[in-house]
């Protein structure tokens, strides 16, 4: 405990996130759970920074100051925001005199104070252990830098002498391959001349010989300081050699540290580096040199395939066993905390994102494909990390047309997909003296005090927050690990490494593992990815398989060619301790690589020959029985109900989709309704057995107790109300009587009415200016009016109207807003009614029989705004670097865009309600 006798300058929530830190590091976090009052069953957990919404705040140029980061923090605070993430990135031009190197004594005084004012407000910090993106900067050398081979091949005749000159301080292998035959190493003959001392024999010979250069690439959006090339992440000293340069920045730093280094996606251009043969010969077993004719010389077979796989196995080695474990390591050293996003390496994301304490993942504007953000959500599972990070609103939509709705569906996907800790991408620091719309980055959601929907923006982070804080409690309830076969990914024989990116077509769509996972998905069955090296450490007891993470009924594999000789006996072992293992249609065939080929064969057809099954061969799924548990290799949906493995039924109505945490004793769900059209009123079934359950509303934060009955074979089905697009948490507990106020199911009573008047409309904030009030009885865009100001206009207005009740209710009344662009609070009589920024928008009220007085305050996106300073030609795009551009990534232009619909259109509807 030593580790937390801190300077008392730093404050106590500090030394909490420290000691958060400590506990994670230890191998503790698997058992750290955020608390909640377990008193109470309709009690939200505890909403702590880690569940409120972070964001990314790029500093441009790092042209930070005092008084604007407080005001930033601030805003940021009372908006429900937990955290920021500083990205120093390209500066605004025309403020070049407040530019601050990165790393300068005064950038680091900025860092200090930073951090001091967010933890006075409950705020988080992390930081990239960079410049812009990826890892690299001005003290990366040439050697350092992320690389690419070189290689020169040459055809000498029989008897003839090689005659070339090659620069024996940058070749690292020249060696010759006869038609037949043995080849020869020739790097040692070259002599200080450059010349080399060997004459062909009587055979016709291929010389191959290959250097490295740097890739040319440099630090993407780097600020002042932060310049220079990419990493290599390929060689472990380039690594070793970067930290430094922050061991001296924080060598005399005397304030609090962040609670966490960030690693960006991989986007190095990179496939060498310069201990790369020694690196293969250790993991493989033999000499890359003797293989350079089938990985540079353009072979298209078998050989070609295995050493191309075997040179791939080994740089995603490197990546997972050395360079980002030093980064990891150092920053464990420093009490900090790790944010990884392994996404668009040439490696194992398994492996990758789990060398991090927090693994991350963003989904790419179109990309939005949940089975790919599973990768990150399975490594912290499986290896036992509480937190899921994710990049959240890359693209998301075209620039100040984004609205709160589309925010709250990527959301939405995103918990379904295992993520609980999202980031906002993002928001910029900007100087209030910087004319609207301030500084801006040009990749964001634009999540900032000047975009006009931040007014509306704490209904969403309340939202996200209570979200967050159940997905952040308890621990994943999945039943399946599906194994990623990579080597039949990796078996090919065209090209050098194969970057996974989130586009994901080639290597998972378009592969056994996609499909299998979108059939495992689209039926209902919880899993998470397993690799190679996290199955190497798994254990099997009771006839579940065991990972730090927590337990697992069954290990599938989807159709897989070539598996490691290691993998299968380790799955034969957890066989023989009592676990169930798939595998879909087939068994493997072959053994991936070159190294040993034909003794793994021998091992691979030994071992698959020793099984004895047990039904014949036509027979939809066969078993063998192998110690304590089995194999089971066929149909994979068949298999798994011979496992007894369930699934959740919920999925098999149109849209609806969930994902489990279980407690101590009980279970949430967050149930989400992705359609855009089918809602749901209905009995839907569970497959957590449970007495009672509880409906949480995360939007409102209303909880009451549901309806729930059993159906057949006991199975427990609980009753759903879920529009299009919404969502909700249920929490399922074993007591039969829970006692508390009943969720309210509603039904109409009678018919609906539209409400008419004359609506009162007036202007209550944004700019450029506030309209002129005006009223209509007929409710439209109020960029419609023959007035400029209000087709520029960016920001709220209040809409009332006093009407009486249509007639004679009872009762309660559903009120309707109809359309509304883009979201609205809603008052009546008085009475805050709440924030809605998601179709259908509607509120459940009670009514005076007469004089009732509605006020809704609309929000509109900021689109008209920069569309009027488009068209007038106003210089506000006014960055360095990459400037600004837009989703196509060519130069922003909205001037011919149309107007975009603004404020409260209806039709306003009225419809009587009562209790089912």
């Amino acid at each position: 405990m030593n580790s937390l006798l801190l300077p008392p300058n730093i404050g106590l929530a500090f030394r909490l996130s420290l000691l958060l830190a400590i506990i994670s590091l230890g191998g503790l976090w698997p058992s750290f759970t955020f608390a909640k009052d377990r008193t109470n069953p309709f009690a939200w957990p505890a909403m702590r920074r880690e569940a409120r919404p972070w964001a990314y705040w790029w500093w441009m140029a790092s042209a930070v100051d005092p008084t604007n980061i407080v005001a930033e923090l601030t805003r940021y605070q009372q908006a429900g925001m937990g955290g920021v993430h500083i990205i120093p990135i390209y500066g605004a031009k025309g403020y070049e005199d407040r530019f601050i190197e990165y790393l300068s004594p005064k950038w680091m005084e900025m860092l200090r104070f930073t951090v001091q004012q967010a933890e006075r407000l409950d705020l988080g910090v992390d930081m990239t252990t960079g410049s812009g993106w990826c890892f690299g900067g001005p003290r990366v050398t040439d050697t350092e830098a992320n690389a690419l081979a070189v290689a020169q091949k040459l055809e000498v005749a029989a008897g003839q002498r090689l005659d070339r000159k090659f620069d024996p301080q940058t070749i690292q292998a020249l060696v010759a391959f006869p038609n037949e035959g043995q080849p020869v190493e020739l790097t040692a003959r070259i002599a200080p001349d450059g010349t080399v001392d060997w004459i062909a024999d009587h055979r016709s010979w291929r010389v191959f010989a290959v250097s490295q250069r740097p890739s040319g690439q440099k630090v993407k959006r780097a600020g002042p300081g932060g310049q220079g090339h990419m990493l290599n992440l390929f060689y472990a000293p380039a690594m070793s050699n970067y930290l430094r340069w922050f061991d001296e920045a924080f060598a005399s730093y005397p304030g609090p540290w962040p609670r966490a280094m960030y690693h960006d996606s991989y986007e190095y251009r990179s496939d060498w580096a310069p201990d790369l043969f020694r690196s293969f010969e250790k993991r493989r077993g033999y000499r890359l040199e003797s293989g350079l004719d089938a990985l540079v010389g353009g072979a298209m077979d078998d050989r070609a395939a295995r050493v191309k796989s075997d040179y791939r196995e080994t740089v995603a080695d490197v990546m997972v066993e050395e360079t980002l474990p030093l980064w990891a390591g150092w920053c464990r050293n420093r009490q900090l905390l790790t944010r990884n996003e392994a996404h668009g390496s040439p490696g194992n994301w398994l492996d990758l994102y789990a060398t991090a304490d927090i693994p991350e993942t963003e989904m790419f504007y179109k990309d939005r494909n949940k089975l790919i953000s599973k990768f990150a959500s399975s490594a912290a599972h499986v290896t036992g990390k509480p937190l899921v990070a994710c990049e959240t609103g890359t693209w998301l939509q075209e620039h100040f047309t984004e609205t709160l709705a589309d925010m709250k569906y990527l959301l939405d996907d995103l918990f379904l997909s295992g993520v609980n800790h999202v980031l906002y991408h993002g928001t910029c620091y900007s100087p209030d003296d910087a004319p609207w719309p301030g500084w801006l980055f040009y990749a964001s959601y634009e999540m900032n005090p000047r975009n006009s929907i931040w007014r509306d923006v704490p209904a969403l982070n309340a939202y996200a927050t209570r979200c967050q804080a159940v997905l952040q409690s308890g621990r994943p309830d999945n039943d399946l690990l599906l194994y990623w076969p990579l080597h039949d990914f990796w078996h090919n024989p065209t090209g050098m490494v194969r970057n996974l990116t989130v586009h994901a077509r080639d290597w998972f769509e378009e592969q056994p593992i996609g499909k299998t996972a979108e059939q495992l998905w689209n039926r209902g069955y919880a899993f998470d990815y397993v690799s190679d090296r996290q199955l190497a450490s798994a254990t099997a007891h009771g006839g579940s398989v065991q990972v730090p993470g927590g337990n697992y009924r069954a290990v599938v594999l989807p159709p897989t060619r070539l598996l490691p000789v290691e993998t299968f006996e380790r799955l034969l072992d957890l066989a023989r301790a009592g676990a169930t293992i798939i595998f879909e249609h087939q068994m493997p065939s072959d053994v991936p690589g070159w190294s040993a080929l034909e003794q793994r064969r021998d091992r691979l057809r030994q071992l698959a020959n020793g099984l004895q099954w047990r039904e014949r061969a036509e027979a939809i799924v066969r078993e063998a029985k192998v110690g304590k548990g089995r194999l089971l290799v066929g149909d994979l949906e068949a298999a798994l109900s011979r496992a007894g493995v369930p699934r959740e039924c919920l999925f098999d109505l149109p849209g609806l989709m969930g994902i489990r945490r279980a407690g101590q004793g009980d279970w949430h769900y967050f149930i989400a309704n992705r359609s855009q059209t089918n809602s749901i009123h209905q009995w839907v079934p569970l497959a957590r057995d449970c007495a009672s359950v509880v409906v949480m509303d995360p939007l409102t934060g209303r909880t009451g107790r549901g309806k729930l009955r059993h159906h057949r074979q006991k199975q427990a089905e609980v009753y759903l109300d879920l529009e299009p697009g919404a969502s909700l948490i249920l929490r399922c507990l074993p007591a039969r009587s829970v006692k508390g106020p009943e969720w309210p199911y509603l039904q109409t009573t009678g018919s609906t009415a539209q409400l008419e008047g004359l609506w009162e409309v007036h202007f209550i904030q944004g700019g450029p200016e506030l309209p002129a009030p005006f009223q209509q009885a007929m409710l439209t865009s109020w960029t419609a009016r023959e007035d400029a100001n209000a087709q520029r206009f960016a920001g709220t207005a209040c809409y009332t109207l006093r009407f009486d009740a249509p007639y004679a209710s009872n009762g309660l009344w559903r009120l309707d807003l109809g359309r509304v662009c883009q979201s609205a609070r809603v008052r009546l009589n008085g009475q805050d009614c709440g924030t809605l920024f998601t179709p259908p928008f509607r509120v459940t009220v009670p009514l005076n029989p007469k004089n009732n007085r509605l006020e809704v305050e609309v929000t509109n996106v900021s689109a008209n705004r920069i569309r009027d300073l488009d068209r007038r030609g106003v210089k506000w795009k006014n960055f360095y670097d990459i400037n600004f551009v837009n989703l196509q990534y060519k130069p922003f232009d909205a001037s011919d865009w149309p107007l975009t619909d603004s404020g409260l259109l209806g039709p306003v509807t009225l419809t009587p309600v009562a209790s089912k």
